[in-house]
């Protein structure tokens, strides 16, 4: 039952004198439900409560931190069709797309609840001494990841569950052993409290101290900034806008002990469509794009919202098709009348730059909230010299750039900002040919796909979700898989430290049987 209240550690509150509602985007009325923005007391008490729990939930053992994720993915399907519906009534999404989520929701749970159970992430590393090494001895030295502290989870408006209240940053956390606590998302703050009602559960179920988790609501920016500004937080996690991630990142640099802020932020995802694909299947291509650009009405963070080709015939029979195929799909809703303000807003924006000729532009009656797709084209030159139409245009929106040669789709990538996802479409003996272009690419993204969308992020331990700024804050982390448990951790060194005082994961007998590193050499 959705209350409101925050979840201060296993504790309901509603102190706060500000309250909200959340919107029905399909009836374009809001939701019933009214909620409590936490105050300051509260933010105090939820970030106090995670500090004490850290001193516990950090020596905690893997096995029992997996009993602890997987009793959280069984408390998530026991919401059942409560939490569907609401999910739906929140977004404007469908059923089907509610109940996906849902289950990659409890595929990450369950998936870092198998990696912690088994022990070998904290990457144990041992260098034993050598006493009578000259001139100097040997100390004997032991190195394994712990966990940074409490960290703030801000959730995603795209994405209520998979990267919001228990997706993959409070998952990842959890299974280093830091506490969390959400900032949870204004626009979907019933599925929000209704994750963290079942977190809450799963933790009392399985004797997880007071404070490990706290799901606190907020209808603006004041509560995640003191969330940031808290001196006991250590570590923060966001999804959404550049704009966003920036000012948080901003923000916990300017702290007195600054803290890292692991964002995902905006990417265009450039394709690039190489012209012998186009001799050979360029119709198809259109029709795949046309549905890729549309997907969820364009709100993915891996969007194709770029596509760059060189001049010809093809590519311009490629235009005239991708824009043909994308008016025959019908329209959706977007998430929220902000959300499709805004991109209503950016595609006039982009649209309006010189030279910008649009070839696409549904234009029959729409639903309100539902968002009218389009396609965009403009000369390479011309893309070049204006940045502006480098931007994210957060929707069913793409802009074509039509290059001039090889050197121009070059010298485009390379200025591009850093993205999520480049894409190449190709012939494979004609990539071959275009070794520059494949190299700039590759310094600009984090994934880079052959003959596919980038629409779609496959949850393995593969997967690198981030890129060189502004896709990501730090390239070198992913956010989805089971490798992004490194955001939330540091290494750390014991040197000539008493055996039976050491951590299970580097004592002498390897009591956990785990993988380390042994004076140079992987042992099993």
């Amino acid at each position: 039952m959705i209350t409101g209240k925050n979840h201060i550690g296993n504790q309901l509150s509603a102190e706060g004198s500000k309250t909200f509602k959340t919107f029905d985007p399909i009836s374009n009325i809001e939701n019933s439900s009214i909620h409590y923005e936490a105050s300051q007391k509260e933010i105090n008490e939820a970030v106090s409560l995670a500090s004490d729990a850290f001193k516990e939930f950090r020596t905690i053992s893997g096995q029992r931190k997996a009993a602890f994720l997987h009793a959280i993915a069984d408390e998530i399907l026991a919401l059942d069709d409560e939490l569907i519906q609401t999910y739906c009534s929140e977004t404007g999404l469908p059923e089907g797309r509610a109940k996906g989520e849902r289950g990659r929701t409890v595929f990450q749970l369950r998936s870092f609840a198998d990696l912690v159970a088994e022990g070998s992430w904290v990457d144990a590393t041992i260098d034993t001494s050598i006493t009578d090494r000259t001139p100097a001895p040997k100390p004997d030295l032991r190195k394994i990841n712990i966990p940074l502290g409490p960290v703030v989870v801000f959730g995603a408006s795209n994405f209520p569950l998979a990267y919001s209240t228990a997706g993959g940053d409070t998952a990842a956390a959890l299974a280093a052993g830091c506490p969390v606590i959400v900032k949870s998302h204004p626009m979907h703050a019933g599925t929000g409290e209704l994750v963290a009602s079942a977190i809450i559960k799963a933790a009392e179920k399985t004797n997880m101290p007071n404070g490990v988790f706290s799901n606190l609501n907020s209808s603006g920016i004041e509560v995640g900034v003191q969330l940031v500004e808290h001196p006991a937080v250590k570590a923060v996690g966001f999804t959404g806008s550049i704009r966003g991630g920036r000012a948080l990142l901003d923000l916990a640099a300017k702290r007195e002990e600054p803290i890292p802020v692991f964002a995902e932020m905006g990417s265009v995802n450039p394709v690039v469509i190489l012209p012998k694909a186009l001799t050979e299947d360029g119709n198809n291509w259109a029709k795949t794009y046309a549905g890729s650009i549309t997907l969820g009405t364009g709100q993915f963070c891996t969007n194709p919202g770029l596509i760059l080709g060189i001049k010809s015939k093809e590519f311009s029979q490629f235009i005239a098709q991708v824009s043909d195929a994308i008016l025959k799909i019908k329209p959706s809703v977007m998430l929220h009348p902000n959300i499709a303000g805004a991109y209503e807003t950016n595609k006039q924006k982009a649209i309006s730059q010189s030279d910008v000729v649009v070839t696409a532009s549904f234009k029959d009656n729409t639903q309100t909230n539902f968002a009218s797709q389009m396609i965009a084209t403009v000369e390479g030159k011309e893309f070049l010299e204006n940045s502006t139409l480098h931007q994210e245009v957060f929707g069913p929106f793409s802009m074509v750039v039509q290059c001039e040669d090889e050197n121009q789709l070059e010298e485009i990538i390379l200025q591009l900002e850093g993205q999520l996802t480049g894409t190449v479409i190709s012939d494979e003996n004609e990539v071959a040919n275009y070794p520059k272009v494949i190299a700039a690419l590759q310094n600009r993204v984090g994934r880079i796909i052959f003959n596919g969308v980038p629409t779609g992020v496959e949850v393995c331990p593969s997967m690198v979700h981030g890129g060189p700024y502004p896709s990501s804050t730090d390239s070198r982390f992913t956010a989805v898989g089971i490798h992004s448990i490194k955001r939330w951790v540091r290494p750390f060194s014991y040197q000539d430290w008493p055996n039976n005082l050491l951590p299970d994961e580097l004592k002498n007998e390897n009591p956990l049987g785990i993988s380390r590193h042994e004076d140079g050499v992987y042992k099993s």
